[in-house]
């Protein structure tokens, strides 16, 4: 998918790897300038690669996503895409709420639903300032359709989900386009650990996990990412508070043979 975004100025979070990598390279190659933004250190390499910025950002610390936005503006002068693609979810922790540890549950909200928020207030000032933006969050379809033994995970991105819309409803006025992706099951080095890799905890579980998915195999970082790409397209000016999903067909219905 090739679509204008050359003059933009994007950044993304969680972008050293995965998903997030994904996006912010399919925006170089339509002509976007990219922020990869990420706690992991080698968000420096993944920017390089492609010629781009990259700054160190903990969505869960305001005073540093405030000083890596007004660097941005400094540098770039506006901010036209965000994405809020850093996430967490609890490899250890596969257990039944009862059983969830608390600090597992602050450590996983702060990042997958207090950091959307910290980054999206950031972001909305400056874009509210300019008359236009775009910001797109990641979801899951764990938001929309819950899953077993991951409860923070699902409150988290049920919240995200919410979020994006009532975000749509309140910026709208202001030039603002704020959508959503639901991503199922995707092939990733946290999901090889859990499900794809050989050594992968739930390895032995993944064919019957495969067996409600329409198409029979996870997603790639590249169809979430085209995603993302066409809800930046400028074309695209229309489309305000839905969530995308793009999961193979798993949420459409039963998948079971009767």
């Amino acid at each position: 998918m090739k679509c204008n975004l050359e003059g933009k100025v994007s950044l993304v979070t969680g972008a050293a790897r995965g998903i997030g990598q994904q996006i912010a390279n399919r925006f170089v190659e339509n002509g976007a300038r990219v922020i990869f933004t990420d706690v992991l250190p080698e968000v420096h390499e993944s920017a390089a690669k492609v010629g781009q910025r990259a700054f160190a950002m903990n969505v869960t610390d305001a005073a540093q996503i405030d000083q890596v936005l007004s660097q941005v503006v400094q540098e770039f002068g506006r901010l036209d895409i965000l994405v809020n693609n850093a996430g967490i979810n609890t490899l250890a922790h596969r257990v039944t709420i009862d059983e969830f540890p608390r600090s597992e549950w602050d450590k996983i909200l702060a990042v997958d639903l207090d950091g959307v928020f910290q980054v999206s207030q950031a972001a909305a000032r400056i874009m509210r300032g300019q008359g236009s933006g775009r910001i797109i969050n990641i979801a899951s379809i764990a938001g929309l359709v819950p899953l077993r033994l991951q409860c923070a995970f699902i409150a988290a991105k049920a919240g995200v989900i919410n979020l994006t819309k009532g975000m749509a409803l309140e910026l709208a006025p202001y030039g603002i386009l704020v959508n959503g992706i639901a991503p199922g099951s995707t092939l990733t080095e946290g999901t090889k650990q859990l499900f794809y890799g050989e050594g992968g905890k739930f390895h032995e579980k993944v064919q019957r996990m495969l067996d409600h998915v329409p198409l029979g195999r996870p997603g790639t970082v590249d169809e979430i990412a085209v995603g993302a790409l066409f809800l930046a397209d400028p074309e695209n000016s229309y489309m305000n508070g839905h969530i995308l999903t793009i999961d193979g067909g798993w949420t459409a219905g039963y998948t079971r043979d009767f």
